[in-house]
């Protein structure tokens, strides 16, 4: 017979490296008696934060009776929750038995900070990592398991390609976004962005399969002026026969993004070449929003980004920078072969610093608009 779990004291550790000291926090968590089981797991309410690039700990503690069970035989497993029914298995460990799966491999470890800690460490976090994970802890009788939720700072982009707004469907919008350093974003991050007075008005695809869009100034032309303000729904679409446009996530760079100076105004070949003369590529619409939102990249020339569209990114709104909102203004995708604009580099941070000339980027600091 199972003894009943006693009340604990948990210590959920939501830090980060060093480096991010300001989210290095500790949470005490009461446990209430719990007469389920031997088995009882409480990880962290709310969710834990970092940024692509960083190194985060997915909390997660568990008691049993020792008495009652040989602690050896305990298995720990971690999985990604996709949607209600689907899972994809992330590590498991049992004994002195570790194994990580998939993108996990080598970048994933056990905390084991005492007894009853199950808590998950990811290194280098990717855009994909964002979501819901599931941590769960088995003996021969008995299981619990409890959810943590991986949160990203970072920046919402709407985008559309250069065939024009409304004709991308569900699986083109997914692949539409990576190629532009972001992936779909969740209801979570729109809903956040709009916020912080994100207005848009055409609907775009978001990760779960549904179409929405933010209304920070209700207007005829999205959906009359008379209605309220919030994220407005389409509901889930067919996500083969439907167009929209998308709604992309993109976090911190792991490099830079420059205005590259010439001494004339490039097309976009001589823009591709110019980049890579100076050691980079051309920066994408991920990478420049990115630079905008976090680097605080400000400039006031236009310039060509990586699908052939040409923006800028401004901080400050000023005379004869178009608007009196901060954000990354698109002029659209004009002819290739116009020699009218200059470019948007961007560099790997491993790769060194941008040559004389480009603009340097501030540390992480993310901008609320």
């Amino acid at each position: 017979m199972f003894h009943a779990a006693t009340l604990l004291l948990l210590i959920a550790v939501l830090s980060s490296p060093p480096a991010l000291s300001e989210r290095g926090r500790k949470k005490v968590v009461q446990v209430s008696e719990d007469e389920s089981g031997a088995v009882v797991v409480q990880t962290a309410p709310g969710k834990v934060v970092t940024h692509r690039g960083g190194t985060i700990t997915l909390p997660c503690r568990y008691h049993y009776d020792v008495s009652a069970h040989d602690p050896a035989e305990i298995r720990l497993k971690w999985t990604k929750v996709m949607d209600p029914m689907s899972f994809v298995d992330v590590f498991v460990a049992m004994g002195k038995e570790r194994r990580a799966f998939g993108s996990y491999r080598g970048r994933t470890a056990l905390q084991e900070d005492g007894a009853g800690d199950a808590s998950l460490i990811i290194r280098n976090v990717t855009l994909q990592d964002y979501g819901r994970y599931e941590c769960e802890v088995t003996n021969q009788l008995e299981d619990d398991t409890g959810m943590v939720k991986l949160d990203l700072e970072g920046v919402i982009f709407p985008y559309h390609p250069r065939l024009g707004r409304y004709t991308l469907n569900y699986h083109e919008a997914q692949e539409a976004c990576l190629a532009q350093d972001g992936i779909l974003a969740s209801y979570d991050q729109l809903h956040k962005a709009w916020l912080e007075g994100m207005d848009w008005c055409n609907a775009g695809w978001l990760e779960d399969g549904s179409v929405q869009y933010p209304i920070s100034r209700p207007r005829d032309e999205c959906g009359r002026k008379d209605t309220p303000v919030g994220v407005r729904t389409y509901g889930y679409r067919h996500k083969d026969d439907e167009r929209y446009d998308a709604f992309c996530f993109t976090s911190n760079l792991n490099g830079k993004v420059y205005f590259l100076k010439t001494y004339r105004k490039l097309s976009y070949p001589e823009a591709l070449q110019a980049c890579k003369k100076n050691g980079a590529k051309v920066a994408k619409v991920g990478q420049l929003y990115a630079a905008w939102k976090i680097q605080l990249l400000d400039r006031c020339e236009a310039g060509w980004v990586e699908d052939g569209s040409v923006r800028y990114p401004i901080v400050n709104p000023r005379a004869r920078c178009g608007g009196q909102e901060p954000g990354v203004r698109n002029l659209g995708f004009p002819d290739k072969k116009y020699k009218l604009f200059g470019v948007y580099c961007y560099r790997k941070g491993s790769e060194g610093s941008p040559k004389k000339g480009s603009k340097e980027p501030g540390k992480w600091r993310p901008l609320q608009v």
